[in-house]
């Protein structure tokens, strides 16, 4: 019969592990996308990726400042998900009315918050809304993927790759 020695680290990490586990509520992750146009953005997302918008808030000019967010600038959010459901990730897009910055060709091309991936039991709609709005794919995609799934990649109109996959 074997033992198993747990070392001192071992018994740290995985407390630290569990502690965390237990501090979750929602399990999903709220994701903000700062734009550069609120309507171009909120079509885009809407219209061509199929999100709903579920809900929203304003961002007072106090609470922006002690939030340490914005400094002193009031914002609306719009918060957006692929199926209206309480636990679905929320995509929450607000602007400032700030210019485009170049977000370059490829993911390496900048750091940070660089793509997201969209999981779609079928990709036929969002690529046809994709064609009607000559909205440009990337590489040579849409690709079949080992898997027999299809991989398409598009940007958003502030320059986040957006991966597409599914049957």
């Amino acid at each position: 019969m074997k033992r198993l020695f747990l070392t001192p680290i071992f018994m740290v990490l995985a407390l630290s592990l569990c502690q965390a586990q237990n501090e979750v509520e929602n399990p999903s992750i709220s994701i903000a996308m700062i734009a550069s146009d609120m309507d171009t953005s909120y079509d885009f997302y809407t219209n061509i990726i199929g999100m709903v918008e579920t809900g929203g808030f304003s961002i007072d000019e106090s609470f922006g400042k002690k939030s340490g967010l914005t400094g002193g600038a009031p914002y609306d959010v719009k918060i957006l998900k692929l199926v209206d459901d309480p636990h679905s990730t929320e995509f929450k897009l607000a602007s400032f009315g700030n210019p485009k910055v170049d977000a370059g060709n490829v993911i390496q091309d900048k750091n940070g918050l660089r793509y997201i991936t969209i999981y779609l039991k079928s990709t036929e709609g969002v690529w046809q809304r994709i064609k009607d709005n000559n909205i440009k794919t990337l590489g040579d995609t849409p690709l079949q993927l080992p898997n027999g799934k299809t991989f398409i990649l598009i940007q958003d109109p502030d320059g986040l790759f957006i991966e597409l996959i599914g049957n």
